[in-house]
């Protein structure tokens, strides 16, 4: 029987970084959830445990304190690109996947800040000899219409109990990914452009399906900026449902719901240019 090592990769994950820009007496904290995976000459430490090409994933992790102390972090985007190609100098490493999670903080004053409990930014970079791919993105990303939205005609079987609804809320968690064929001049405004781009699409779509939402949100992204390639989605269905005030012998006009947090429905897609090659390499490597 034949037996061959497959795909493998290795890392330091959930690399806890906080970086203090004390250049001036208003200070800037960046804080940040950083991954490491490298992938290349590494058969031999499986096989037969020799480590000799395989860089520690503590000097992963000191790596990327020793870059935020010598370099700053700048943007997620060019903190992670500054990683990914020092890694693939490593004689073994042929590929680096670098992603970070940035965590907001709202200023309160020159020095004191209040971490906000809503939306992370989020990069991903693919780095190997030849080429790099840089998908931007935001989790966590919480939006809500209280009308404009239904669900009506849809496949019903015998197990279908739903009542189709006319007027409901419509409310989600937005995951998104956006992947870059162009590098912008300022990935900051990308990220705000990408962003307001989501938020704006949701607000301003009247939903028949969280479907429909999905792609009119992708659409507009792309619409926004030309240098985006594709856009991937994942929107889970936070839904509410009507109380039953009858018991007590009240009415309820579409006023107080109950917030359900599980099961949930969830929705997820890709809306891409059709004239830009497909790179699935950026996604999964």
């Amino acid at each position: 029987m034949a037996i061959s090592l497959g795909a493998n990769r290795y890392g330091k994950a959930e690399i806890r970084l906080v970086h203090v820009e004390r250049s001036t007496p208003t200070h800037t904290p960046t804080d940040l959830n950083v991954s490491v995976a490298l992938a290349g000459d590494l058969a031999a430490a499986h096989t037969d445990g020799d480590n000799a090409n395989v860089l520690p994933t503590d000097t992963q992790k000191n790596t990327v304190y020793a870059f935020a102390a010598e370099h700053g972090i700048g943007t997620v985007e060019e903190f992670a690109l500054r990683l990914g190609r020092h890694f693939v100098e490593t004689p073994s490493i042929d590929r680096a996947v670098i992603t970070i999670e940035a965590y907001p903080w709202r200023r309160l004053g020159p020095h004191s800040f209040q971490r906000d409990g809503g939306e992370v930014r989020t990069a991903r970079v693919t780095v190997d000899a030849d080429t790099q791919h840089v998908v931007s993105g935001v989790t966590d990303l919480v939006l809500m219409n209280t009308t404009d939205s239904e669900f009506v005609g849809y496949h019903k079987d015998r197990y279908t109990t739903l009542p189709e609804a006319t007027d409901r809320i419509l409310a989600t968690s937005v995951t998104a990914a956006w992947r870059h064929h162009r590098t912008p001049g300022d990935w900051d405004a990308a990220y705000a452009t990408a962003r307001s781009a989501l938020a704006d699409a949701f607000a301003g779509t009247y939903s028949r399906a969280l479907q429909e939402t999905l792609y009119a949100m992708g659409r507009r992204v792309l619409e926004a900026d030309d240098g985006l390639a594709e856009v991937r989605l994942a929107l889970p269905n936070r839904h509410h449902f009507l109380v039953d005030m009858t018991p007590f012998g009240l009415t309820n006009d579409g006023i107080v719901f109950h917030a359900d947090d599980r099961p949930y429905g969830l929705i997820e897609g890709t809306v891409r240019r059709d004239d830009i090659e497909e790179a699935p390499q950026a996604w999964t490597s």
